[in-house]
């Protein structure tokens, strides 16, 4: 853990004290080696070296003034504490797509409970009856009323149900005190359960073991009722074949109880009606609600110890008369529990809703007061938090735990999302934005589909926004395409900028996030990056036309760099320092070179660009500049749409050179060519010799790189193409010896190229020799360097990924991956596999000869490859076997091996599949390896009948002829 991040509030105050003192003393500002002093005596932390203090101080001291004060530690801190707080805060984030989807219902009895089966269908039910099944979208599935409409009686009402999807049972609650089952998918009656002692108001199931379950349920006394069935199935189908009452099978309450498998216990534990009740049977309690505030919610057991005495009772008559004798059974009034026996929460004005978590120990509660009580279902006494908001009645909650959220609606149609680690709320949508009319009656969360059901006068589904995640098996860096990432080798560290004006820090050697901080340029992408000469600042350039001067480490913007009035996109910048003066260089859409003065006692926010050159303005380029490159100790190189490269002087300012790149001879005539230069790069060595050879590269159209002497007005020395799919090139980079340069194209391929003795004496009409290739991204690399110190190349892609490579093209990692790596470690890198995506796309699959029509299979078998390859390198799965010249002889030769002895139907069958199921031999290549020919014999047209005589029996003589041979003998 990094120091910044263990310091602690006393620690803080003890180091505030020591900088004061150390201003007594005479000191403006700390240099490194006092500040290491004053936080080993302050902090006192273990395990500290001084390295980390360093570095700290390094991320303090961005200008690299070498001191640093009190005002700037506490502004470092502040700052990366603040972004962190701000990224945590984005990862959160989460809304509903608004407005609801509405679909009106029929007018009637309100709908009294919503609930989903395990194929997502959302099942409500209403008071006379109506169930209806709909699609998760709430498109009406079936409908269906059942009961029937008496004549001479008051009709049947629902208070509520519930569904046993273990049996394929829809329970129901009636006004009439009974338990109706109904078949679930069809919705046909099954049998009910009548004469309760009380009207179930609040029905709940629970299966609490194979072929066990408790029905319970709460009622208007204040008592929970609870019904436990051994046996569940054996039950159900007895109950089913009993005597039908208004067209389903009945039994009686006292009648059921007079099964060893069913017992039921009633508690009388509120003094109001039950809100809300339910088993759970992770934690083998019953938890049930009132709005009776000394017993406003009660977590308690189903089985008590008060029912000891009636189990002992039990026990004597089985040990006396040997077995248990069940007369007829009378209910009598409710018992009270034990206080071990149960919890007692009480709250103001009682509880109308709640929900239970056992993954985060917690309980939440919302009732008329308005309020959402957070607690821990064992210590009543207090709430762990509260949380406010809701302007009426909350009228229901509900705990996801995947996501560690709370969701609530009040009475007044607002729904919210709560923070349970922060505590906070996430988000709000009122009425107006939901366009969800009338009084609530019933919600719902369906957590597989991340949807809020709301039944007022109709039906309404709020589904969370989801963002658009990528595929579980691949593994990317950002969110949105990565356009440009360097290395920074002050802080062993990796910077990448997006699409999305993100900006991410990585641990090189690890591969984890750093820091990361958003908005960097707004809205606006970021498209280029730089570091300054210390390393300790980042400036970044945007398609907002300005470029912002950063100190990376805690997201702190130090300058703005723009010119005045609009601005057009930055296309790249650099940062140069030249005669102890520092400054930053930008080019774009603009087609100018802009340059700013990078002053540390400057004190504007606000900085605009020096006067341009002027021959930049009468003779610069007349498109858009993509490119910028510098060569000390004065050439600056600038690349532009049109194809042309300008070669400045950058102490007068004047024009060095101009080259114009050349079109490849197939498309010279081709109209609308894409002539832009991408990437220029100085090959320094060769151009601080002066001297007759190759000292600026540059990209071309087609995948081309073109060689350039700067001598003498400048010449064109060589140019080959790097991209085998003919891909226009969009990243270069050179290793620190001038031996091998490193070509990316817009597929993700990244090319080697041996250019030690390319171009040196003279115009090179041949390729320098390709010493290796491979697929690093699935789309276009945006940025491609190489870390000399270590061998490793560092590479990021519009496919949202930022690699790490050996300079062999072994796969390191992707940045974000799950498991970290040791970059001095080879068994932690990831080679030799390869990220999923590429291995799976179709673009890398090999292309061949003959699938493309160049070559016949002999050819291919014979040659291995075209004349015309013979620069390119052999796959290694080539090399491993000798050539083997295959003619016509050797395949006949083969085929008049292969041998099957005589005959015929299923053995023959045999003899030819016998061996498909031998593993392949991988010696080498065999003549004709993969086709086998085999000689087939003409069955005869008539069978002879086996002679059987020897084993005593003949299966083709029937019963009926042996026995009458019996009788002949």
């Amino acid at each position: 853990m990094k120091i910044e991040e263990r310091v602690s509030l006393e620690n803080l105050q003890k180091l505030k004290e020591a900088f004061e003192e150390f201003e007594k003393n005479g000191g403006r500002s700390l240099d490194v080696a006092n500040f290491r002093r004053l936080v080993k005596k302050c902090l006192g932390l273990r395990g500290i070296s001084d390295e980390q203090i360093e570095e700290l101080f390094k991320k303090i001291d961005y200008s690299a003034n070498n001191n640093i004060d009190w005002d700037e530690f506490c502004t470092f801190m502040q700052l990366e504490f603040a972004e962190k707080e701000e990224s945590i805060a984005r990862k959160k984030e989460v809304n509903f797509i608004l407005p609801a989807t509405v679909t009106e219902i029929s007018h009637g009895e309100p709908v009294l409970n919503i609930r989903s089966a395990p194929d997502n269908t959302v099942i409500t039910v209403r008071e006379d009856g109506t169930i209806n099944y709909w699609s998760p979208e709430l498109k009406l599935k079936r409908s269906k009323t059942v009961f029937d409409r008496p004549l001479n009686r008051t009709p049947k009402w629902v208070t509520d149900f519930t569904t046993m999807s273990q049996y394929n049972k829809l329970i129901l609650g009636t006004g009439d005190r009974e338990i109706q089952l109904y078949e679930l998918s069809s919705l046909e009656p099954y049998c009910q359960v009548s004469g309760l002692e009380t009207v179930p108001l609040r029905l709940d199931y629970c299966g609490t073991d194979i072929d066990e379950c408790i029905i319970l349920y709460g009622d208007d006394q204040g008592s929970v009722n609870v019904l436990i069935i051994k046996s569940v199935g054996e039950i159900l189908r007895t109950w089913k074949k009993l005597p039908k009452v208004e067209n389903i099978p009945n039994i009686g309450l006292e009648s059921a109880l007079l099964s060893d498998n069913i017992s039921f216990i009633h508690w009388k534990v509120h003094d109001d009606w039950v809100t809300q009740i339910k088993y759970y049977d992770c934690i083998r309690a019953v938890i049930s609600t009132s709005n009776h505030e000394n017993s406003a919610l009660v977590v308690g057991c189903t089985v008590g110890t008060t029912n000891v005495e009636q189990q002992m009772k039990e026990i004597k008559e089985i040990c006396k008369d040997g077995k248990l004798k069940k007369g007829p059974v009378i209910i009598g009034p409710p018992q009270k529990r034990a206080e071990w026996d149960q919890t007692v929460f009480r709250v103001y004005k009682g509880v109308k809703t709640y929900d239970f978590c056992k993954d985060h120990n917690l309980l939440v509660t919302g009732g008329m007061d308005r309020i959402i009580r957070m607690w821990n279902p064992y210590v009543p006494g207090k709430p762990t938090g509260i949380l406010r908001g809701h302007t009426a009645p909350v009228f229901y909650l509900h705990i996801s735990s995947e996501d560690s959220r709370i969701y609530s609606v009040s009475s007044d149609n607002t729904v919210k999302i709560w923070d349970i680690q922060d505590q906070s709320c996430l988000f709000t949508a009122n009425p107006k934005a939901t366009r969800i009319r009338g009084d609530v009656f019933a919600c719902h969360f369906a957590p597989a589909l991340k949807t809020l059901y709301i039944a007022t006068d109709s039906l309404a589904y709020l589904s969370l926004r989801i963002k658009p995640q990528p595929q579980p098996h691949l593994i990317v860096s950002h969110k949105e395409p990565v356009l440009c990432c360097r290395y920074n080798n002050e802080f062993r560290q990796v910077v990448s900028c997006t699409e999305g004006s993100v900006v991410k820090v990585w641990d090189y050697e690890k591969g984890n996030q750093v820091f990361e901080f958003c908005g960097a340029h707004d809205d606006s992408s970021i498209t280029c990056m730089a570091f300054d000469n210390s390393g300790r600042r980042l400036v970044t350039g945007g398609r907002d036309g300005c470029l912002k001067i950063w100190n990376f480490n805690n997201g702190h913007c130090l300058r703005t760099l723009k010119k005045e009035g609009d601005s057009d996109e930055v296309s790249d910048c650099i940062y140069v320092t030249m005669n102890r003066n520092r400054y930053v260089m930008a080019v774009g859409w603009d087609r100018r070179i802009d340059i700013y003065f990078d002053q540390a006692d400057d004190l504007h926010h606000v900085q605009k660009p020096q006067l341009h050159w002027q021959d930049d303005l009468r003779r610069g380029h007349k498109e858009d500049i993509l490119c910028i490159a510098q060569c000390p100790p004065n050439l600056l190189a600038t690349g532009s749409y049109d194809g042309e490269i300008i070669v400045w002087n950058m102490v007068s300012g004047h024009i060095y050179c101009r080259l114009r790149t050349p079109l490849p001879q197939d498309c010279s005539t081709v109209a609308g060519i894409d002539k832009s230069v991408s990437k220029v790069m100085f090959l320094k060595n060769c151009a601080k010799k002066n001297e007759s050879t190759s000292s600026l590269v540059s990209s071309g159209p087609q995948g081309y790189i073109n060689f350039w002497n700067l001598l003498n007005g400048g010449k064109h020395m060589g140019t080959f193409q790097a991209s085998r799919l003919k891909l226009n090139i969009t990243s270069i980079a050179v290793s620190a010896d001038n031996l091998f340069l490193y070509a990316a194209d817009q597929a993700g391929y990244v090319y080697v190229y041996n250019i030690q003795q390319y171009a040196l004496q003279g115009p090179e009409q041949e390729s320098p020799k390709m010493v290796n290739y491979w697929r690093a991204h699935l789309s276009n690399v945006t940025s491609l360097e190489i870390i000399d110190e270590d061998k490793i190349i560092l590479s990021s892609s519009t496919d949202c990924t930022v690699r790490l490579w050996s300079m062999d093209g072994e796969f390191i990692g992707t940045f974000g991956q799950p498991e970290p790596w040791n970059i001095y470690t080879k068994n932690s890198w990831k080679h030799p596999a390869i990220p999923y995506e590429i291995l799976v796309d179709p673009l890398s699959m090999p292309v061949h000869q003959v699938l493309q029509g160049e070559s016949s299979v002999l050819d291919v078998i014979n040659n291995g490859h075209n004349d015309s390859d013979a620069t390119k390198p052999e796959p290694q799965c080539l090399q491993k076997f000798p050539r083997v010249l295959i003619s016509d002889e050797n395949i006949n030769e083969e085929i008049n091996k292969v041998h099957y002895p005589q005959g015929c139907g299923k053995r023959l069958r045999h003899e030819i599949y016998k061996d498909m199921n031998k593993p392949p031999n991988h010696g080498g290549p065999k003549a004709y390896h993969m086709l086998k020919c085999f000689e087939v014999n003409e069955a005869p047209s008539s069978y002879k009948k086996p002679d059987l005589s020897a084993a005593g029996t003949d299966p083709f003589l029937s019963n009926d002829t042996d026995n009458n041979s019996k009788d002949v003998l």
